[in-house]
């Protein structure tokens, strides 16, 4: 017997909250437990935040989740590779090439050179990943979320740029007027995406970027309506505690969409199953069975109720493995109720 689970991903903070899925469920069904009982773990991941920079594709959330998942990833930066160089990279600056200001490591352009031979070669998105993902033992199936390019644009009153310049250039300072994706509702969801969903005990919002990292997710035709529709139960984790945002700029996005920086606000974006969320795309279906929020906002947990959003009080912080562990946790149990 395998209990499935499927989480919605990207981001640093998503990376840190599926090595705690797999942790948690490597501690509840052990490969050797006597139940028989196995975890089968597939995370949907955002590619909004791809690009093409100096010839080459790259996927900053597919291999933040590739890195951490494989043991390499650079923890005190939180993205690129363990132990890199920038040998290429200051050999870019000085031809003049690429963006100064976006450091790629040596082994890092490593991934992204495989990845750009093998898409020019006519391999899909997801073949591509999942090729990617055959080098190590990740203990999960990672799913690009669509393979078509949808990358994601912000539109300022200094022009449109891509979300890597207005975040990494930027840091966010440049008040976005909106965030687009173009093509993205043409777009089909990626291999295995709806499938997965379709067959999950549990489907876990990881506490990701909730406008720019799960909502391009989200926008992509047929997942929304894959959530709200699955069999299993369906548990989001805040990515704001105590009115403030864990890592990066993600008030600075949900400022943009007249959202407050709040998990009670956060919660009812995605809405409970039954009613409706409020996406980029009109009238989309809520999503989630159970809400978790940190003790530091346990007083929105009564108004979040009242709102017929179920909702957990728990901590929320992902100090290390323990920690992820255990917010991943409680995480399955209100999605497996």
């Amino acid at each position: 017997m395998a209990v499935s689970i499927v989480v919605l991903a990207g981001g640093v903070g998503g990376s840190r909250f599926v090595l705690g899925v797999r942790e948690a469920a490597r501690r509840r069904w052990p490969s050797d437990g006597p139940s028989g009982t196995s975890a089968r773990i597939a995370v949907v991941a955002n590619t909004g935040d791809d690009l093409w920079l100096t010839g080459v594709r790259l996927q900053p959330d597919v291999d933040s989740l590739l890195y951490a998942l494989a043991g390499v990833n650079d923890v005190e930066r939180g993205w690129g590779r363990a132990g890199d160089s920038e040998r290429v990279a200051d050999e870019l600056r000085a031809w003049g090439a690429g963006w100064p200001w976006f450091t790629l490591g040596d082994l890092d352009l490593g991934t992204h050179l495989a990845r750009t031979g093998w898409l020019r070669e006519g391999r899909t998105v997801s073949e591509v990943v999942e090729r990617l993902a055959a080098r190590w033992p990740l203990g999960v199936r990672l799913l690009p979320m669509t393979d078509a390019e949808v990358d994601t644009h912000v539109l300022t009153a200094s022009g449109r740029m891509h979300f890597q310049e207005w975040w990494t250039l930027h840091r966010a300072s440049l008040p976005a007027i909106a965030f687009e994706n173009a093509g993205i509702a043409a777009a089909a969801p990626g291999a295995g995406v709806l499938e997965a969903i379709a067959e999950a005990d549990a489907v876990l919002v990881a506490p990701s970027n909730p406008v720019v990292s799960i909502g391009p997710i989200l926008s992509v035709p047929g997942i929304a309506e894959a959530v709200a529709a699955a069999p299993g139960g369906v548990a989001g984790v805040s990515p704001i505690i105590g009115g403030a945002v864990v890592r990066g700029m993600a008030d600075a996005c949900l400022a943009t969409l007249g959202v407050p920086t709040s998990a009670d606000a956060v919660g009812l974006r995605y809405g409970a199953r039954g009613g409706l969320g409020a996406y980029d795309r009109a009238a989309l279906p809520g999503l989630l069975d159970a809400w978790l929020v940190a003790e530091e906002d346990a007083a929105l947990a009564a108004g979040l109720e009242a709102a017929r959003l179920p909702t957990a009080v728990r901590p929320l912080w992902m100090r290390d493995l323990d920690s992820s562990a255990a917010l991943a946790a409680a995480a399955l149990d209100a999605a497996l109720g």
